[in-house]
């Protein structure tokens, strides 16, 4: 039988959806959000679908990173040059490897790299697309369409802030694309006259701890910016689209988070949170653990009460192997469920033999 418990924790907790305030920016179409929780801080016009440029490259890039080998050398075709736009000037012929083109990409902007990257990873930039939009929507970002690797303008390509948002936080969770973006510059591995490339988004020199990730522009797009930087252990992205001031407008919305927000542990990973009862074996109280650590960005007026409701069956029965699934955490606030992980055994317990706990029993209800 399964039981509830709730508990009322006396620390901080915030909005879940608290979208902040007017911070008279001159763009119209933004957003910041925390990467640990995914928690929006500020936000207006974020779900307007535009088109974003070169920051569609944030996906190529990951596409790039998961579905590749980073050291495999990559002959060069004559579909994937003279593409147009920026570029890092690839050649019919060369060889060069899937590692220095994800840099030309993120760096340098490449539009030539993104469809060399495409063609690479999929056989063609029609395959890579499908890939792209089938990831957008695993990740979430549903006002989401790419009909190319690189961003030059198709009406049917567009995104939302919100959804560039998510993109980068999905992105960041891989420790090749982090230490690619936060790159301010980059040396090919092979020789080739165009062998040295330096990072157009200013936020890394900018910025205190700016950290990635991509700018991009069109005249039909404007000036687009995806933006994070990390201070004490949180990070914070910052979208902007279609806006002439997107680096200020940017630097605005990451002070506004850093400002007024600290990131809390709500609870830790192998934390106590709950007990439960245990049969037939060798102790007889289990202590259960979250799976995963949960961090919250909160604001210091936002510490009130939060409900933490545990979910665990009254009592089950040895042996328990360490690790075993035994029940779930949920953190409400104002009655919204925001989270929930799994609770695990902390340890093994053995069953104890029939005899021991005969004489157990016995022994118990002597001193009774």
């Amino acid at each position: 039988m399964k039981k509830s418990i709730l508990l009322l924790v006396l620390i901080m907790f915030i909005p879940c959806l608290s979208y902040g305030e007017d911070l008279n920016l001159d763009g119209q179409n933004y957003i910041l959000i925390e990467e640990k929780s995914g928690r929006v801080l500020v936000e207006k016009n974020s779900n307007v679908k535009l088109p974003m440029a070169s920051t569609t490259k944030i996906m190529t890039a990951i596409l790039a990173i998961e579905q590749g080998v980073m050291d495999e050398e990559i002959k060069i075709f004559k579909n994937d040059v003279n593409v147009g736009g920026s570029s890092i000037y690839l050649k019919e012929g060369e060889r060069i490897k899937l590692e220095d083109l994800t840099y030309g990409l993120m760096l340098r902007s490449g539009n030539d790299s993104a469809v060399a990257i495409a063609n690479h990873i999929s056989g063609s930039e029609e395959e890579f697309v499908k890939l792209m939009n089938k990831k957008a929507k695993e990740i979430g970002a549903i006002n989401t369409h790419f009909t190319n690797p690189h961003g030059l303008h198709d009406d049917n390509h567009y995104s939302t802030a919100y959804d560039l948002a998510l993109i980068a936080r999905y992105a960041f969770n891989n420790e090749k694309f982090e230490e690619v973006v936060k790159s301010k510059s980059y040396r090919v591995k092979n020789e080739r006259e165009y062998d040295y490339f330096v990072n157009k988004n200013k936020t890394l020199w900018d910025y205190n701890g700016g950290d990635g990730v991509k700018i991009g522009y069109t005249s039909d797009a404007g000036r687009c910016l995806v933006a994070s930087a990390s201070r004490n252990n949180m990070r914070l992205i910052a979208v902007t689209l279609k806006d002439y001031n997107w680096f200020n407008d940017a630097y605005s919305l990451m002070d506004y988070g850093f400002e007024n927000y600290s990131l809390y542990p709500i609870y830790l990973k192998d934390q106590l949170i709950t007990q439960i009862s245990v049969l037939k074996g060798k102790k007889d109280k289990l202590p259960l653990v979250p799976k995963n650590d949960f961090f919250y960005p909160m604001q210091d007026g936002e510490k009130n009460n939060i409900k933490i409701s545990v979910r665990t069956d009254e009592t089950v029965e040895a042996p328990i192997l360490k690790g075993t699934e035994l029940g779930s955490v949920e953190v409400y606030l104002n009655g919204q469920l925001i989270r929930k992980d799994k609770l695990i055994a902390k340890y093994d317990i053995l069953k104890e033999s029939f005899f021991k706990r005969l004489f157990k029993q016995h022994f118990k209800e002597e001193n009774n």
